[in-house]
């Protein structure tokens, strides 16, 4: 059996606190796309965590993790975060990398750094993590799998291929230092080594792992928005986090997904740029971002403060539409607890005409929300796990909410913490 979960939104959902709870019901638990580009915040009895590459699962002795094949592989960073983890007292998890995964070479970072420099005002937001330039790589076939680390010739050829390309751009369009193949080979030869003992054929080992009945999540990066062809492109990532990808990235039978939770926040929060139609400015968002999550709204990868605004049910229920979505889990429905009124965007006006289905980004940039003010509940919700103890307004939310989505909400985070959750009949 597999389960999905997937962010329903621009990203930073809370989908890392979803994951370790799901995890203690899990066997296995793979990442399937994206890279260190984004972050998973995780709050548990170890303390706090960001999670970048590492699956959601580490801290859970009983299971393995995974990196799948649509991983982008920062093998330097992928390491440090392990042995972050371990430093802190975590024991030292079991995990697994495919050989099939790419690998995130230091040269797609620099052209990452460089794209941005060149389009200045004009850039995409990006992380400046190497994504968008790997994932390019990756499909003009001169990418560089984990397999090939380990067959000298081959991984010789493959680099004189790429950086021959490589270095006219960098010679003619950056104006920056050519890259030399020796050291590099040298390095990503030493890396591999490193890594070695993770390395094996996880497509196998997953679908053996299904027949045995064991049970698999899925971790996908970001959300449905920044999917380069259902997102708000091109204010997209360069993978699909959709959990329709998940069966590619991990290399897992569709046929075998039997949920897809869609995580989303009960307001909205993005980083990076594109259009946001609920987005709050000025001391409103201010508030609300001082007091979103356990230490704001500030990405955990980046830290760079997240764009706040309020609840949008036109792109949440757009965003779960795509996913395929069984159900929604609702994160951070504390925070909201300071409002007299809780704003909730229901259609988008535009051209003088109200519209109720997500448009595409030509549209949606002249796009103005349409809200209902819901009364608020002026009460602290943090740590509560009981349904009935949720005040009436809040749990009158909350099926406002999942009436507009259209699809139904059965766990509803009321706090950073692993326990602190509702789960709903």
């Amino acid at each position: 059996m597999i389960r999905t979960i997937v962010g329903a939104n621009w990203g930073d959902e809370g989908k890392g606190k979803i994951t370790d709870v799901l995890a203690e019901t899990s066997d296995i638990v793979v990442r399937f796309q994206g890279g260190a580009n984004a972050g998973h915040t995780i709050i548990n009895d170890y303390g706090k965590f960001a999670l970048h590459l590492l699956p959601s699962g580490v801290f859970h002795q009983h299971i393995a993790n995974v990196i799948g094949p649509g991983v982008a592989l920062d093998i330097e960073k992928l390491l440090a975060e392990l042995d972050g983890l371990v430093s802190q007292g975590i024991p030292k998890p079991t995990i697994y990398i495919s050989d099939r995964a790419q690998v995130m070479l230091p040269y797609h970072v620099d052209f990452d750094r460089y794209e941005e420099e060149r389009l200045g005002k004009s850039g995409f937001g990006s992380t400046k993590s190497g994504i968008a330039p790997f994932y390019g790589d990756k499909y003009l076939k001169i990418g560089l799998q984990v397999c090939q680390l380990y067959d000298e010739e081959i991984l010789l050829n493959r680099l004189t291929s790429a950086v021959t390309q490589k270095n006219v751009l960098l010679e003619n369009l950056y104006y920056k230092p050519a890259i030399q193949i020796k050291p590099l080979m040298k390095h990503l030869q030493e890396l591999g080594q490193r890594i070695r003992p993770m390395v094996i054929d996880t497509t196998v080992f997953l679908h053996k792992a299904l027949k045995e009945g064991k049970t698999v999540l899925l971790e996908g990066q970001l959300g449905s928005l920044r999917d380069p062809d259902h997102g708000i492109y091109p204010y997209t990532t360069s993978s699909s986090p959709l959990a329709g990808f998940g069966t590619v990235g991990a290399g897992v039978p569709a046929s075998a997904i039997r949920d897809v939770f869609c995580v989303t926040k009960a307001y909205s929060s993005c980083v990076g740029a594109g259009p946001f139609t609920t987005e709050l400015f000025g001391q409103e968002a201010e508030e609300l971002r001082k007091r979103g999550g356990d230490a704001g709204e500030y990405g955990a990868t980046t830290g760079r403060p997240r764009r706040v605004g309020w609840f949008d049910a036109v792109a949440t229920r757009y965003g779960c539409m795509v996913q395929g979505g069984t159900e929604a889990i609702l994160t951070n429905l504390d925070v909201l607890g300071y409002l007299p009124e809780v704003p909730v965007c229901v259609a988008y006006e535009v051209d003088g005409k109200q519209i109720r289905d997500f448009p595409s980004t030509p549209t949606l940039l002249r796009c103005k929300p349409v809200y209902v003010n819901l009364p608020g509940w002026m009460t602290d919700i943090r740590g509560v796990t009981d349904w009935d103890a949720l005040p009436v307004n809040c749990r009158k939310y909350i099926e406002f909410v999942e009436k507009e989505l259209d699809v139904p909400i059965h766990m509803i985070s009321t706090g950073p913490k692993r326990a602190d959750m509702v789960y709903r009949a």
